[in-house]
């Protein structure tokens, strides 16, 4: 069974799913479920302290689903029956083009969804999507065809536990800040992942379905319609430090948290600092924009209408460049699946529309080491990097995957180099209160997503967010070209590993202050 420190510790990529299923073997009804906002504002979230005793454990097993069919059925990488992805070439008759491939394919629809220049095919849940694509593929008035192969998730101030925050001074931090000191609200970084604990209010959700976690596991009741009240997560700020939300999963502009994972990046990215609370954050001043594009086990549960495929994922990262972002984190993605052009094509977008972007490398070093997918495109990408992970000593961590797509390296935590307290704190939702389905079946209950406190988690997932930080400073500094970004960082990064540019640490450990000092910018 899921356990939270698992799951939440390291989430970021590489990792595979468990086996969902739908203890009475229905199939959810097609286009997912639906949520009501049933008060907007509330109480302010509960900060229930340091969760020191709650170990960081090993890399996650996560829910998988499946839209139109058996949401249990798919792990992360694989392709998701009932729908291909297709773009036609420039200049081609569109309606003419759909029903050709529609015939060609046993189509049953074609639509193309907002922020993308794609379609979304439904096609036979019985066809075998691969294929589909290779044969749409081959069509000389397709640009590409893909599957819609699912991903998932892959901070000297005053805040009291700045002391357990490692890697900050590991990084030089405070005379970081000195130089640059939180960036500015002019900034903008987007957080693409399981949703952020951004605001007050209650929603109501339908727990149809029985279900349960693992094969031959226990069985998990429906819960029917229940409330669930979310919060603020405090050492975020006020409503004012938001900007532009977006829910991918949901459809809607409501991109709360059921997981925890996305709030905890967002932490390490924007955590309010030098505040006599909490923890501190890389670029404490900016404004986060919330994009989910990650579904987990309560948006299984719930039915949502989507899954965070690579559609889905190219759509959110449109979606940030369209709206205002500067820097977009992504500490998600797959090393399952084939490639996703869809991504790349979304990626090539944000970069060309000024957006730096940092990717998480994955966490399967010691399962495979296979590199996160979503990865692949920025070695020939400037703007976009790939980020690996660090422990408290500075040495690639044991699960960081190593690649050729690896281009630069930041704490990430690592347990086994400095305990539980060699992960990075940030805070978070309340894991206790929130994933109920760690307890045993008769204490089993409806969420609550508006309590939180302060835990240890490590990937990937955690080193990507200092590379966004650090991009934020440089940005506040007058960098503005995202190529130009990742010349700075690569050019003042602290060489690790092997001489020059390797497979582990990419070119090296970010460097902030040696990169604010060399370059000489204005604060």
């Amino acid at each position: 069974m899921l356990t939270l420190p698992s799951r939440l510790t390291l989430a970021a990529c590489g990792l595979s799913l468990a086996t969902w299923t739908l203890a009475t073997g229905q199939e959810h009804p097609f286009g997912g479920g639906a949520r009501a906002l049933v008060t907007d504002g509330g109480l302010a979230g509960i900060d229930r302290g340091l969760r020191a005793n709650d170990v960081p454990g090993e890399p996650t097993v996560r829910p998988s689903s499946v839209h139109m069919v058996d949401r249990s059925a798919v792990p992360a990488g694989s392709a998701l029956p009932g729908s291909v992805i297709v773009k036609f070439k420039a200049g081609t008759d569109r309606s003419a083009a759909v029903m050709s491939t529609m015939a060609q394919t046993s189509g049953l629809s074609a639509e193309q969804p907002s922020w993308a220049n794609f379609e979304v095919m439904a096609i036979p849940s019985d066809a075998d999507p691969v294929a589909v694509a290779e044969a749409l593929s081959a069509r000389s008035d397709v640009e590409y065809a893909q599957p819609r192969y699912v991903n998932h998730k892959m901070y000297r101030p005053n805040d009291p536990l700045y002391t357990n925050q490692w890697a900050f001074p590991a990084l030089d931090m405070e005379r970081a800040w000195d130089i640059q000191p939180g960036a500015s609200s002019n900034v903008v970084v987007a957080v693409l992942d399981s949703g952020v604990a951004f605001r007050n209010g209650t929603f109501r959700y339908n727990s149809a379905f029985p279900y349960r976690l693992v094969p031959n596991g226990p069985i998990y009741p429906a819960l029917g319609i229940i409330d669930v009240p979310f919060a603020t997560a405090p050492e975020l700020g006020d409503a004012s430090r938001f900007v532009a939300p977006r829910d991918f999963i949901w459809g809607d502009t409501e991109p709360v948290d059921l997981d925890g994972h996305g709030t905890h990046v967002a932490g390490t990215i924007g955590q309010l600092t030098n505040n006599g609370t909490g923890t501190a954050g890389m670029a404490f001043n900016v404004r986060i924009m919330p994009v989910k594009v990650i579904s987990d086990v309560w948006d299984f549960v719930f039915n949502s209408p989507s899954d965070g495929t690579d559609d889905v994922v190219a759509r959110g990262v449109r979606y940030a460049a369209d709206n205002g972002a500067n820097v977009i984190n992504m500490s998600i993605g797959r090393s399952e699946g084939g490639p996703a052009p869809v991504i790349e094509d979304a990626l090539r977008y944000a970069v060309s529309r000024g957006v730096f972007i940092a990717i998480a490398s994955g966490n399967t070093r010691e399962e495979g080491n296979q590199p996160n997918v979503l990865s692949a495109i920025t070695p020939s990408l400037e703007g976009a990097v790939t980020v690996g992970s660090v422990g408290r000593s500075l040495n690639v961590a044991y699960y960081s995957t190593t690649a050729a797509s690896v281009e630069l390296s930041a704490p990430g935590g690592d347990i086994r180099d400095g305990g539980p307290q060699g992960a990075i704190l940030q805070q978070t939702l309340d894991i206790d209160q929130l994933l109920t389905f760690n307890r045993p079946v008769a204490r089993y209950e409806a969420p609550r997503a508006d309590t939180f406190g302060y835990y240890y988690s490590q990937g990937t997932s955690m080193a990507t967010p200092h590379v966004s930080g650090f991009a934020a400073l440089l940005i506040q500094q007058g960098l503005t070209d995202p190529a130009v970004i990742e010349q700075a960082m690569k050019k003042y990064a602290t060489d690790k590993g092997a001489p020059g540019r390797d497979n582990e640490y990419g070119v090296g450990l970010i460097n902030p202050r040696a990169t604010l000092r060399g370059l000489g910018l204005a604060r």
